[in-house]
């Protein structure tokens, strides 16, 4: 944690809250008079609805920390839920950035990538978490093995997509799956199995990446203090 500032980490929750609502309402055409609700049926809407509610609870949070312990500390619901919630919605970043994207360049369509609501959705708000745990979250308390608990996340969603298009569930256009490397028609099980330990892989070496990041902020927060108090176990006997 880099900011212990409770006033500064409730603004910055409530100003991010905000940026969230408005690309889920964008995204889904919530303030139209027809709404898209089939867009509620894909991780990334899913996602951000997921940061939406924890960036409102860690707002909730701070502000009754800051009324029972002051405006000077860090406050979140749980440092280890703070970084699974980065996690899925880094998910949702990268498979944007790395998969979804670069093929709609090569095989374009109607759908244009990097509009305000796209970006909104799959870069800016994955952008607002992760910069809310670098700062406001405090660090050293994520296991070796939180990131493949966090895989169970994006898995969780894999069961629910398969499992609605099997139960005659259709997505937006009328697809029988949410995203094109899903497509086991097109794809075949073995493609789409390829697919899925490839992203597996790489998003859980994600995870790795940001338990070191949480290592290293813990070091560099309790060096200082300790460069200050090079003993502090050795108190004064009591009366002196």
């Amino acid at each position: 944690m880099i900011a212990r500032s409770r006033i500064l980490a409730f603004a910055y929750r409530a100003v991010a809250s905000l940026v969230i609502v408005i690309g889920i309402a964008r995204v889904s055409g919530l303030w139209t008079a027809t709404p898209a609700w089939s867009t509620f049926l894909y991780y990334t809407v899913l996602s951000n609805v997921l940061c939406l509610a924890w960036m409102v609870l860690s707002a909730i949070t701070t502000l009754r920390d800051a009324q029972r312990d002051g405006w000077i500390g860090a406050s979140t619901p749980s440092p280890r839920w703070a970084a699974a919630v980065m996690h899925a919605i880094t998910v949702t970043m990268l498979i944007y950035l790395f998969v979804l994207a670069p093929a709609l360049f090569t095989q374009p369509g109607a759908y244009q990538p990097f509009t305000l609501t796209d970006n909104l959705v799959h870069i800016v708000t994955p952008i607002l978490v992760i910069v809310d745990w670098a700062l406001f979250v405090s660090k050293g308390h994520l296991r070796r093995y939180d990131p493949l608990l966090w895989a169970l996340i994006p898995f969780a969603y894999l069961v629910f997509a398969y499992t609605y298009s099997a139960l005659g569930g259709r997505f937006a256009g009328g697809t029988t799956v949410p995203y094109p490397f899903m497509d086991v028609a097109r794809h075949g099980v073995g493609g789409v199995a390829a697919w899925i330990v490839g992203l597996t892989l790489a998003l859980v070496a994600v995870g790795y990446v940001f338990v070191g990041c949480d290592r290293l902020l813990a070091r560099a927060v309790t060096s200082p203090r300790a460069s200050r108090d090079p003993h502090p176990t050795d108190d004064p006997a009591p009366g002196r």
